[in-house]
């Protein structure tokens, strides 16, 4: 076994939000071999151009000990496979493995006695050593902690976030033997200024992976049903939590749509887990459940208060401002707005769809419509600012106010402006 990090060749699986930043830091000291299976995504990194616009083109381009590649026989010298492939969950919210496993057994034809391969994907507690391990060992036809061994060290990445990067995010760390424990751990502290924390097991890195995310979803469900609750009260939500959070130990959640690659989909893998077992998650489930049915709650608001103005519901031209799952963030996928899409368009009324963080070929994918490019003024019956991206705050309400006809609603989900011009708020 390697037990010197500078020995280790490494080998980057995957560059998309976890791979690409993990690449980019560890070539700051070391070549780096960063690998993804889509060609256009190599084509694009090498020209300067990250479509997730979480670099720019002198980031990518003075990355000189970053060697980006689609072939995978370019990976034949590297002794340590770093697996950054997303998992997400499938249509029946089931976790869908199928390219942490492809990438698996892609690893497996290439493992020499000695190596060692990391994964960073999320996963359920127990799966990469009772579902990985077993695919590496099938495709090298070599034994697990005899002839390589494995590390856990899950991402804790934050899209749009330029403040808690790679190197200042504490990283939890573990190995399949305590001498890879030491080694994983060895090979973040070498990027990872905010230090490490080595986990006593892998299923405990696993486990504290799901339960980071899960915890929020369950906290983010507790005020989305306070939110529904003060509303039917005739509470402004917003200021209860203003005045609650003067206590010291209160926590400053917020109400809203749910989605993204973590607190949408980490607390299925748990009780996914859970249930392979026996056990039921009662209150798990019924954080994610509530959640899920926001955009329900939000669209039928629209529409009551819509309604209550004497606006007629069907064909009325309402506006969606923010399509991607957070602020300040390009990525459309698994975002919480799509329900709330899918549910306005069952009352007829004509959508338009604005983000200028999101590629409009992405949208014409997810939304079957194609977004607007410009904003018209006097337009709308109808605007719910979804995300709260920094150019709407830019925008001003004033401009907002004027996007829409004399009689409207303007619903803000995210709290980000105060008038009274706002009808709406969560």
């Amino acid at each position: 076994m390697i037990n010197k990090i500078e020995n280790l060749k490494l080998g980057i699986i995957g560059l998309g939000y976890v791979g690409l930043p993990l690449a980019l830091e560890f070539s700051k000291k070391k070549t780096v071999i960063g690998y993804d299976i889509n060609k256009s995504r190599i084509t694009e990194l090498k020209t300067g151009v990250d479509k997730n616009l979480e670099f720019d083109k002198n980031e990518l381009q003075k990355a000189e000990q970053l060697k980006l590649t689609s072939n995978i026989e370019d990976l034949k010298s590297i002794n340590c496979f770093i697996i950054t492939v997303p998992t997400p969950i499938d249509s029946l919210k089931k976790p869908d493995l199928r390219t942490l496993f492809q990438a698996s057994e892609t690893i497996g034809k290439l493992l020499k006695k000695g190596d060692l391969v990391i994964y960073e994907s999320t996963v359920y507690p127990g799966c990469i050593e009772e579902e990985c391990v077993p695919i590496l060992e099938k495709y090298s036809n070599l034994n697990f902690n005899q002839d390589f061994f494995c590390g856990y060290s899950p991402e804790r990445v934050n899209p749009g976030d330029k403040n808690h990067t790679i190197s200042n995010i504490k990283k939890i760390t573990s190995g399949s033997t305590p001498e890879t424990a030491d080694l994983v751990d060895d090979l973040y502290k070498y990027i990872v200024m905010a230090g490490t924390h080595k986990a006593p097991s892998i299923k405990v890195a696993e486990a504290a992976k799901v339960i980071e995310n899960t915890q929020r979803d369950l906290n983010i469900a507790l005020i989305n049903e306070l939110a529904i609750l003060f509303s039917k009260l005739n509470i402004d939500t917003q200021a209860v939590l203003d005045a609650a959070k003067t206590k010291w130990n209160f926590l400053p959640f917020k109400p809203g749509l749910v989605g993204g690659h973590c607190i949408g989909v980490d607390p299925y893998y748990l009780t996914h887990k859970a249930e392979s077992i026996g056990y039921k998650a009662k209150i798990i489930l019924a954080g994610r459940e509530l959640n899920d049915k926001m955009g329900q709650y939000v669209a039928s608001q629209l529409v009551y208060l819509m309604k209550k103005k004497n606006i007629e519901i069907e064909n009325s031209k309402i506006l969606i401002m923010g399509l991607t799952f957070k602020e300040n963030c390009a990525d459309i996928r698994n975002s919480g707005v799509k329900i709330l899409f899918d549910s306005l368009k069952k009352y007829n009324c004509v959508l338009d769809l604005y983000d200028p963080w999101a590629n409009p070929h992405d949208i014409k994918k997810v939304y079957d419509i194609d977004p607007i490019k410009t904003l018209k003024e006097n337009t709308y019956d109808a605007l719910l600012i979804t995300v709260a991206h920094d150019k709407f705050k830019i925008l001003g309400e004033n401009y907002i106010n004027n996007l829409c006809k004399e009689n409207k609603v303007i619903y803000d989900l995210k709290n980000l402006f105060k008038s009274n011009k706002i009808d709406l708020r969560l």
